[in-house]
């Protein structure tokens, strides 16, 4: 049986996580980021990396990592997300659980400390259960092609590239490699369209070995999302809970209403759920559990909803200042609307969950 409670050195590491984040990167840092059209803050990465070490919670100790695992990282993710961190730290962990998949742990060295960022090149809405080839192999060890809409592509260093006969190795500012930011909804989280043109590459993985390292991480993005959402979640849940007990109207604080009460009374029960599925789902994937792709799924098809649910009401309730610029609810409802169609909408999971547990498929509508 999965144990879904954070253990002491989990809560350690939330509290060391949460603590950095208050002091180098409080909201207020991040809206001034918008603003200024940064959207990635590597300080706070070289910070996280160099401080803390949580670049290199999942890779092995033999390669220089810390030989935790993948519930820590979700522990990290689900404080980030709770910031709305402008890191890299999702396509980062994704991309190593690609590596680790196909043996190629001596890559990892300068990942685990934070010098390099990898990220793997697919769609963010690439869902598990869908290919990922879309870049062609010209002759000689070279690729040309486009991929549109990568997520935490532009801080990489190290691209990993799904091609139609292996997956390959591309250094970011190599020849031929062009990336070009495309608008997008969460300005903390910039997606671009990554172009080769003739690039020099290096395949690590060929056949069946490379094609499941592949969904592997895939999977691994949607389970360790959640998380992350979990984390917008809970930060909207209190938030606005703390502000509907001081803001008054009629006399009493908006927080007495019934109405009130029953909607964030709600929440709180649908976050909490979302908290489970996202742990089960990261602790599955930590053990190399057979229900993993599942578990992914699950969450997937749930925490997303909650994320954006909770980024709605905190908006709703805080009236007026809940809708103006100067106040952080638009960063958490912006990361939890772009999150809720990253690898894979709920609507997708529900049915991959449909074929994991021998159901029909829903009908077209």
């Amino acid at each position: 049986m999965s144990n879904l409670r954070y253990d002491d050195h989990e809560e350690a590491l939330r509290d060391s996580v949460r603590a950095l984040l208050a002091a180098y990167s409080p909201w207020q840092r991040v809206l001034s980021r918008v603003d200024g059209d940064r959207s990635y803050d590597m300080a706070l990465w070289a910070r996280l990396a160099g401080h803390l070490g949580v670049t290199g919670l999942a890779v092995p100790e033999e390669h220089g990592g810390a030989g935790a695992g993948f519930r820590e990282v979700a522990v990290v993710l689900e404080e980030l997300g709770r910031a709305v961190a402008p890191v890299p730290y999702l396509g980062a962990a994704v991309a190593t659980r690609a590596l680790l998949g196909c043996g190629r742990g001596d890559l990892l060295g300068p990942l685990a400390v934070g010098e390099r960022v990898p990220v793997l090149v697919v769609p963010f809405a690439t869902s598990p259960g869908v290919p990922a080839h879309p870049v062609a192999v010209a002759d000689g060890p070279v690729l040309s092609g486009v991929v549109a809409g990568v997520a935490d592509a532009l801080p990489a260093g190290l691209l990993l590239v799904p091609a139609d006969d292996g997956l390959y190795v591309v250094d970011a500012d190599a020849p031929g490699v062009t990336m070009r930011p495309v608008l997008s909804l969460d300005a903390t989280r910039t997606l671009c369209d990554i172009t080769f043109a003739v690039a020099p590459a290096r395949r690590i993985a060929t056949g069946p070995v490379a094609g499941s390292a592949v969904t592997d991480a895939v999977t691994a993005g949607a389970a360790l999302l959640a998380s992350e959402q979990v984390g917008v979640a809970q930060w909207c849940l209190d938030t606005t809970v703390d502000y509907v007990r001081v803001r008054y109207q009629f006399g009493r604080p908006v927080g007495s209403f019934q109405a009130v009460k029953h909607r964030l009374a709600d929440l709180w029960v649908q976050v909490t759920e979302a908290r489970a599925v996202a742990r089960y789902a990261a602790d599955c994937l930590a053990t190399g559990d057979p229900d993993t792709p599942l578990a992914g799924s699950l969450a997937q098809a749930y925490c997303g909803t909650v994320a954006v649910t909770a980024a709605e009401v905190c908006v709703q309730l805080h009236g007026g200042i809940g809708f103006t610029w100067e106040h952080p609810a638009h960063l958490y409802l912006k990361r939890a609307k772009s999150a809720a169609i990253a690898f894979g909408s709920a609507d997708r999971h529900r049915t991959l969950l449909a074929g994991l547990v021998d159901l029909p498929a829903p009908a077209p509508n």
